[in-house]
């Protein structure tokens, strides 16, 4: 039977504090926000294109997920919250505490008359790569269990094809949502807790989109207007999601009690680095929202005892940091940030060590 070599079970959403942790939490907020800039930190730096908001606060932070709590908002500008290219970051200092603003040329603002509306004509930044999370997001969701059993389900494609494609026409039976666009969705993996075997979810795959016809008897005709592949009896019909073109959160401490576990890398990588997505069995129930920040820990390797015979796994490593982007209700699927060693289904997430530590501290107020 396996057991942990210091006799203790990785404990589920429970955090214990160590001295260390203690110990921190007793410095001014200033001493711990100073110990957090990096010691090559600029003044100021220029936003081109292309950068994240994690890429920003990497340039002024150890810890990037730290940056809301040092970023002070310039109520002076139009939409103080964003960040765009040609603004400039910069690094000031006040009554001994560090803080970063922002300044922005006026002449990229456009103002509408008469009413007094500010419009940037620029695209914000996002928090992480929005390229790769959003055609991730194009091709994968997830179903909540209670709502599995419902899903309207092709029974047939038209001319009684096997294999349906865009511009052909599917039977649909159940109740499809009227009004809405569209999706069509293959069942892939069902998710489950690792430790209890609680149903979290049921993963769907894209297979394309599709615009209602016409109702009679209980079935539905639907036209397949775009398909990335093809479409089968069986497939399901769901109303699209609806996906934000820049996403505006902030790479921010996740909570000090998230802990949890990979559940899989949709596409199938055994093994799993920097910028590859990931499904967590965290979700809105568990406090976890976008812009979280988590530690990945590596399972430590199973080996055996050479004197007692026992078989051990020997201590888990820190491997590298994720950033939630998206949440279901038990599900959220998170990006992998930094990666030091290689991750795989069933490493451990928990919040970073940091993020504990100052989670004694609270939220930091600009004055």
């Amino acid at each position: 039977m396996e057991k942990m070599m210091d006799g203790a079970k990785w404990p589920r959403r429970l955090v214990g504090w160590s001295m260390g942790v203690l110990c921190t939490a007793l410095l001014t907020p200033a001493m711990a926000f100073q110990n957090d800039l990096r010691s090559d930190a600029p003044d100021r730096y220029e936003v081109v294109k292309g950068d994240t908001l994690w890429d920003i606060s990497g340039h002024f932070l150890d810890n990037p997920w730290q940056w809301p709590e040092l970023w002070e908002v310039n109520t002076q500008i139009a939409n103080p919250h964003l960040i765009y290219p040609g603004d400039i970051i910069y690094l000031y200092y006040r009554d001994g505490q560090p803080y970063l603003g922002v300044e922005r040329d006026r002449d990229s603002v456009v103002r509408l008359s008469p009413r007094v509306r500010r419009l940037d004509p620029r695209e914000a930044i996002p928090p992480l790569p929005w390229d790769i999370v959003r055609n991730f997001l194009d091709g994968n969701r997830v179903v909540a269990p209670g709502e599995v059993a419902g899903v309207p389900y092709v029974v047939a494609g038209d001319d009684q094809r096997i294999i349906s494609g865009a511009g052909d026409r599917l039977y649909v039976r159940g109740e499809v949502p009227l009004g809405q666009r569209l999706g069509l969705y293959r069942p892939g993996q069902r998710y489950s807790d690792p430790d209890t075997g609680e149903f979290l979810g049921l993963e769907m795959e894209t297979l394309g989109e599709a615009r209602f016809l016409r109702q009679e008897g209980g079935i539905t005709l639907l036209e397949v207007t775009s398909s990335r592949q093809e479409i089968r009896p069986g497939d399901k019909v769901l109303p699209l999601e609806s996906l934000p073109v820049t996403p505006q959160f902030q790479p921010r401490m996740a909570p000090a009690t998230s802990q949890g576990q990979i559940l899989s890398v949709p596409g199938g990588v055994r093994f799993i680095g920097r910028l590859d997505v990931v499904a967590l069995d965290l979700g809105r129930r568990d406090g976890v929202e976008p812009g979280h920040v988590l530690a990945a820990e590596q399972l430590g390797e199973i080996v055996t005892d050479p004197v007692t015979g026992e078989t051990l796994r020997l201590p888990g490593e820190e491997a590298g940091l994720l950033m939630v982007f998206h949440t279901y209700e038990r599900v959220s699927y998170a990006l992998v940030m930094q990666a030091s060693r290689s991750l795989a289904v069933g490493d451990r997430v928990h919040a970073p060590q940091e993020t504990a530590m100052m989670a004694g501290l609270g939220q930091r107020q600009a004055p």
